[in-house]
């Protein structure tokens, strides 16, 4: 049966077949209460094999060099103890874990402009980012995650303190054995200088792809072409493969223009560019040797309350979206990643 088992494994690689160990991600979204089988299984029904846990660190401007985290003012999911319970049943359910602490800066200012005033803030700024990115390192090692992602759209913080990166990502590595990803933005990831210090090249891959109300298969093909290639020779060049650490698109009109855009703005639903647009990434990707996969953004835990026809929101549940990434997840389960 073996023999069998791994001729027809040698077939499908020969035919061009789907790489075997792609990872098929959701960004699992911090909630106020605990997770229960119940939530997890709406995420095994797409046959997503990994999730990104989710912690948060809080600030109260981007020039506010404290970061607060793991309160008790926090919600369940956005802490360590929740993060841990999250992991757990995840873990339980084979499906493998990115924890990914990430910042929020009060009334959702970028994070990426994120500058100090002084030194001093700098300084004062490090050593509670260095605690913040430390503390989910050695959770990520306790619950065996396997991969940890050292922070999301930080640009202006890595351009002014690059030494201070260096020096964290050396002390990650002797608490984390597992992979190491970095979260950067979509015009960001091309001048990230630290590359060659981590396992995968992160990018949440929100790239503008064009400008119609809703754009066909083909006018979203084409916009992908100058970008796929560009992360196809960075992937060459730092001899790492790339992975987007989030990926998703706005059920609307015009999804394609802004691909970033959180705010609530009030242009029409729009499902059917939602699920060509994913469609259209995955068709680009997932059969690249150089791509490792992706996480969906977002994914909540209360599958049934979620998403909807009426939902301009990033999130596919409950709508087309969720049907294109159910049958391309369905084609890989498990990840060797």
């Amino acid at each position: 049966m073996r023999l069998v088992c791994f001729f027809f494994g040698l077939i499908l690689i020969s035919c061009g077949g789907q790489s075997q160990d792609k990872i098929n991600g959701v960004s699992f979204v911090g909630s106020r209460e605990e997770v229960t089988q119940a939530h997890i299984d709406p995420v095994l029904k797409i046959h997503a094999n990994y999730a990104a846990v989710m912690p948060f660190g809080f600030m109260r401007n981007p020039e506010h060099p404290e970061l607060t985290f793991n309160t008790d003012h926090q919600w369940y999911g956005e802490t360590a103890r929740g993060a841990r319970q999250y992991i757990d049943v995840l873990h339980k359910n084979g499906v493998q874990v990115m924890l990914k602490p990430q910042i929020w800066i009060w009334r959702g200012a970028f994070t990426g402009d994120m500058i100090m005033p002084t030194d001093d803030d700098w300084s004062t700024f490090e050593k509670s980012y260095e605690d913040f990115i430390l503390t989910y390192a050695k959770l990520a090692e306790e619950t065996q995650c396997s991969v940890y992602c050292i922070g999301t759209e930080l640009d202006e913080f890595i351009k002014h303190r690059p030494e201070f990166w260096n020096d964290l990502i050396g002390k990650v590595r002797q608490v984390f054995k597992g992979k190491l990803t970095y979260a950067a933005n979509w015009d960001e990831y091309g001048r990230t200088p630290f590359w060659d210090q981590l396992d995968y090249v992160g990018v949440n891959a929100y790239f503008p792809l064009c400008e119609k109300q809703t754009p066909t298969v083909e006018t979203l093909t084409a916009g992908w072409q100058p970008w796929k290639t560009k992360l196809k020779q960075i992937s060459e060049d730092l001899k790492k493969p790339i992975l987007f650490t989030e990926f998703g698109y706005r059920s609307m009109d015009y999804t394609g223009k802004k691909p970033w855009l959180v705010d609530r703005i009030q242009e029409n639903v729009n499902l059917k560019a939602q699920a060509d647009a994913t469609q259209v990434i995955f068709d680009e990707f997932w059969d690249e040797d150089w791509f490792a996969g992706g996480f969906v953004w977002k994914w909540f835990i209360h599958h049934d309350k979620a998403g909807g026809y009426a939902d301009n929101r990033f999130t596919p549940q409950n709508k087309p979206a969720e049907s294109v990434i159910r049958e391309h997840y369905a084609q890989v389960k498990k990840s060797k990643l």
